[in-house]
């Protein structure tokens, strides 16, 4: 008698974008029988990180988590990427933890596994019956890696492979501070040459005016790069960095960006302020501040209500540029929502509001990164005095995961229409 053939799993493709879908099949399987998808990833922090999935084999003793139903795990239904967006630390894992890519030169490998059986946990101290590692990617092959330093700015600009010249993005991220490059680099993958900016250090510049050049200085820098179209760069924020966004976006004069995309961002900066006592204001209104039943702290009453003065807010009815706002309906750290609908208000009494497009997601939270990224309900954050605590983001997982898939198709469409004359180049993995 023959032994029994071994059940063969497979990850196609195995080396992607981290945008990229993958199929997860496993074959030579006995009919009916119950399985366990698992997926494990060790951060850069030495965490780990992992989501399963329980299915039922067909009569073909196959399994294909694209197309057959999830009956239980981390994720349930048909779910390509629940493997990915489900992620969530191991049990006995530090508290309030996030999951974010540092060195965009290597890949997240992502251990992908299936288990005889319906498991919960234990997954580590049990042989599976096949395995295959996956690699996920933010850098395209071909994408340049440039550090900058120059007059006073810093960051990291990528540039997309091929001659150019490219349309340019400035990339800012919110008040978590550091240099983070994972979505220029992914930016960059998909034909736009992008500078992440490291924000400014409280304290490192003497006046609002000059922290108002640091911006203005980064933005030509990336205009005036000798791959990079110069009348094709507009801005990419997120949190602070769509509240700077608006600011430069309505009140700069030395640039002028050809569109703007703002995630979860507000446009309460008020006028004359620098930048550092604005994230300071923000950060230290304790009074406002709320707990939930977890004490983890919702910062989104700090900012309501929205100011009628435009003493206390951006006069975004001077943007005479494309803007796009995505935000969740269930943001706990800013009051996104109720901005939008005064930036509305405002852009329309200044007659641009065929300028603004809006969309907007119910039980999405925050933090809405590049799609297949794990949720982050709620996650520790050090706060400008130091102070450690646990924010509240907001969102419910699956949801808001679908919310960052189609965020960002909507983005990438967004700047291709308003960057691109025709459709951009894609990295090839």
């Amino acid at each position: 008698m023959s032994p029994a053939v071994p059940p063969v799993l497979s990850v196609v493709p195995s080396r992607a974008l981290v945008d990229e879908t993958f199929r997860v099949t496993v074959q030579n399987l006995p009919p009916g029988s119950a399985v366990t998808l698992h997926s494990l990833h060790r951060s850069e922090d030495e965490d780990m990180w992992e989501a399963f999935g329980h299915y039922v084999s067909d009569q073909g003793g196959s399994v294909s988590v694209s197309d057959d139903f999830c009956f239980g795990g981390t994720y349930t239904g048909k779910e390509a990427m629940g493997l990915l967006w489900s992620m969530r630390p191991v049990p006995g894992s530090r508290e309030g933890l996030r999951l974010r890519k540092r060195d965009v030169c290597t890949p997240q490998l992502v251990h992908i596994s299936v288990y005889g059986g319906h498991a919960e946990q234990g997954f580590a101290a049990r042989p599976p019956l096949a395995s295959v590692l996956s690699e996920r990617w933010f850098m395209g092959p071909g994408v340049r890696r440039v550090e900058v330093k120059e007059k006073g700015a810093r960051g990291t600009l990528f540039i997309p492979p091929g001659p150019g010249p490219f349309p340019g993005v400035l990339d800012m991220w919110g008040g978590g501070g550091g240099l983070l490059e994972y979505r220029s680099a992914l930016l960059a993958s998909h034909g736009y040459a992008s500078l992440a900016l490291e924000y400014v250090n409280p304290g490192e510049l003497e006046s609002a005016d000059m922290e108002f050049k640091y911006f203005e200085t980064a933005f030509n820098i990336v205009r005036l790069h000798p791959l990079v179209s110069p009348d094709r760069v507009g801005f990419f924020g997120l949190c602070l960095g769509s509240i700077m966004t608006n600011y430069l976006a309505a009140e700069s004069t030395a640039i002028k960006p050809r569109c703007c995309v703002c995630v979860s961002g507000v446009h309460l900066y008020p006028r004359g302020a620098a930048f550092t006592e604005v994230y300071q204001a923000i950060t230290l209104k304790a009074h406002k501040v709320r707990l939930d039943e977890n004490n983890h702290e919702i910062w989104r009453y700090r900012e309501l209500p929205i100011p009628g003065d435009l003493s206390g807010k951006v006069d975004v009815g001077r943007i005479n540029c494309p803007m796009l706002l995505v935000n969740g309906l269930d943001d706990q750290n800013l009051p996104t929502v109720e901005a939008a609908e005064d930036m509305a208000r405002m852009m329309r009494a200044a007659g641009n509001d065929h300028l603004l497009t809006r969309i907007e997601y119910p039980a999405a939270g925050h933090l809405i990164e590049p799609p297949y990224s794990p949720h982050f309900r709620a996650t520790k954050f050090i706060k400008q005095n130091r102070e450690k605590v646990t924010l509240l983001w907001g969102g419910r997982t699956k949801p808001h995961s679908d919310a960052q898939e189609d965020s960002w198709k909507k983005i990438l469409a967004f700047l291709q229409q308003h960057l691109y004359a025709n459709n951009p180049p894609r990295a090839k993995m």
